[in-house]
């Protein structure tokens, strides 16, 4: 039986520290060479500290650290000491990796408000999402809307969108409207980074098929697809006879060929193509059960 409370071993700690570390010098330096020279912001508690740093030129990598604290008490409350000390290592990185950046002040990477916004989101969500899969948080945001969710009719997502208005009023009020619109524009496209840091670039999908010809089905994608097939039982909401639903795991590339295979067999087969967020396990990547 495996242990559900197993202990990290030395080697896999190494590893993901050394990653979350990498992830948050990655986050600095979008901060310090393509986003502070243009005057545009992120999100969150990192927006936060870059419009405070504007106004009273204290340091970023205090303001972050500082402003962070409380969210990190109640991450470490409600979901781990992991966390924490994972947490922990990625905003003091940040903070370390900005200041001796913005001490070094190297020239920009680029005068262009357009580059500064697409590569500066770019970089600082990548930072951002490796630091986030491996456990932990370089923004307290969501550790506050995980929290509140329970106790306000929002989703953790809703809450943290309608958080960013007012980052993003407050910076167009403080910076410009252009530089506020430029800074939704990074907000976005570090948000989409971070899904595919987290998630992967492997898209897959999950797919139900409901058919009468189910066992030609189950044959036909296994020889010409190589995915293994799960088979469930149910049963008809009207009639309420007995039906096999298929149950497939393909990549993205694989869905045409999928739906070529289905209706070339039963052209009145029901058929339900959902995005999944991961997909694990050998069976999966070598494509057989």
């Amino acid at each position: 039986m495996v242990n559900p409370k197993r202990k990290e071993t030395t080697l896999h700690l190494a590893g993901r520290v050394l990653l979350i570390i990498i992830g948050a010098v990655l986050a600095a330096g979008s901060i310090e060479l393509f986003l502070l020279p243009s005057s545009i912001i992120d999100g969150g508690i990192i927006g936060i500290s870059l419009i405070l740093n504007n106004l009273t030129n204290i340091n970023f990598g205090i303001l972050v650290f500082i402003i962070n604290l409380p969210f990190l008490y109640f991450g470490y409350k409600f979901i781990g000491k992991k966390f924490l000390f994972s947490s922990l290592i990625g905003i003091i990185t940040l903070s370390l990796g900005e200041s001796y950046l913005h001490h070094l002040h190297p020239p920009a990477f680029t005068t262009s408000p357009l580059l500064a916004t697409v590569f500066g989101g770019v970089f600082l969500g990548a930072g951002v999402g490796i630091v986030i899969r491996y456990g932990g948080a370089l923004d307290g945001t969501e550790i506050l809307g995980i929290l509140l969710s329970k106790k306000i009719p929002f989703t953790v997502g809703e809450f943290v969108m309608v958080f960013n208005v007012f980052v993003f009023a407050w910076a167009g009020y403080v910076l410009g409207a252009e530089q506020a619109m430029y800074s939704i524009i990074t907000y976005f496209i570090a948000a989409k980074t971070i899904d595919v840091v987290i998630q992967g670039i492997d898209e897959t999908k999950a797919v139900l098929i409901v058919s009468d010809h189910y066992e030609d089905l189950a044959e036909a994608i296994t020889s010409e697809l190589g995915r293994g097939i799960t088979m469930l039982s149910g049963k008809g909401g009207y009639k309420n006879d007995k039906k096999e639903i298929l149950y497939v795991v393909v990549t993205r590339l694989e869905v045409i060929k999928l739906k070529n295979i289905i209706y070339d067999i039963d052209r009145r087969a029901f058929v339900t193509i959902m995005n999944t967020q991961e997909a694990h396990g050998s069976t999966f990547k070598s494509g057989a059960h």
